[in-house]
């Protein structure tokens, strides 16, 4: 299921770059870097409840983009808990977030879409030097990891169930 290619067009953007939790990047794969930087408590709960932990540390390369915690406390907390009870919809939820292959903030500019990894584009809108993800903002880019990259996003992305 991540072996699929991903091609993209190469050109330099300015991508908006707070984050949260102060990322940098870290020694290690995905989970480790998300781990180290803090803020992803619950993304990395629900990897865990989803079996997708030793995926997010293989080889890859992926990208990710990573909802923090706050992303997830907008989540009404019944419709949260459903989900991490049901690890079918869960599994499909979480990679969403992830595209196969290691693509830069330079890279995601200029994509009106990207294949995840569950198997439905995301739609990428590039609108006044700020990036949406489907609805969620990336408000941190680039943060490399072993096996490869993460964008910290704003909101949980949902995919068509």
């Amino acid at each position: 299921m991540f072996k699929k290619t991903f091609t993209i067009a190469l050109a330099a953007a300015a991508v908006a770059t707070a984050s949260p939790a102060d990322v940098q990047a870290q020694d290690g794969d995905i989970v480790a870097v998300a781990q180290a930087a803090g803020g992803f408590e619950t993304l990395l709960a629900a990897a865990t409840a989803a079996d997708l932990v030793a995926t997010l540390q293989s080889e890859g390369p992926f990208t990710v983009f990573a909802p923090t915690d706050e992303a997830f406390a907008k989540i009404p907390q019944a419709q949260l808990q459903a989900l991490l009870e049901d690890k079918e919809a869960l599994q499909k939820v979480l990679l969403y977030h992830v595209v196969p292959g290691r693509v830069a903030a330079s890279q995601v500019v200029n994509l009106n879409t990207a294949e995840t990894a569950a198997g439905q584009n995301v739609t990428i809108l590039v609108e006044n030097g700020s990036v949406k993800v489907d609805n969620a903002n990336v408000v941190a880019t680039d943060i490399q990891a072993t096996n490869g990259i993460i964008h910290v996003i704003d909101q949980v992305i949902l995919p068509e169930m």
